[in-house]
């Protein structure tokens, strides 16, 4: 896995080394950006997705996959615009609980469980979860 980070541009990975990482071991941080509200029944805000170690020493945000516009690869910041959108992004990758920020700056952790019997999502991690981290 090693030399395959390596490859990755600087401080962000595409979904698929983001998937390597969470089912490694690794922890994906949900954070919002903008605060949430509700119109009808839908949740709308902007939350981004990091994956990060246990002792905050890696971490890398979730982007697109790139594209190539002309000869530069253009990279996006994965936004999700929606509680629904975020929820099956992270159900897609395994997570059985999705515990989500509501208010800008707030974030929180989530890991996937080990085997069957261990519960997933921020409660699960073991870890702090909520508040504004500096």
């Amino acid at each position: 896995m090693g030399t395959e980070l390596e490859k990755e541009t600087p401080n962000v990975v595409t979904e698929l080394t983001f998937r390597q990482l969470v089912a490694s071991g690794y922890l994906a941080e949900v954070v919002c950006q903008a605060e949430a509200y509700r119109k009808a029944s839908v949740w709308y805000g902007e939350w981004i997705v990091r994956v990060v170690n246990t002792d905050r020493t890696f971490e890398k945000l979730l982007v697109t996959t790139p594209r190539r516009v002309g000869e530069i690869d253009e990279i996006k910041v994965r936004v999700f615009k929606t509680i629904n959108g975020l929820t099956s992004f992270m159900h897609e990758v395994g997570f059985a609980h999705v515990d989500t920020p509501l208010f800008s700056g707030n974030r929180t952790l989530h890991s996937i469980a080990k085997n069957s019997s261990e519960e997933s999502g921020a409660s699960g991690s073991g870890l702090p979860t909520g508040g504004a981290d500096a």
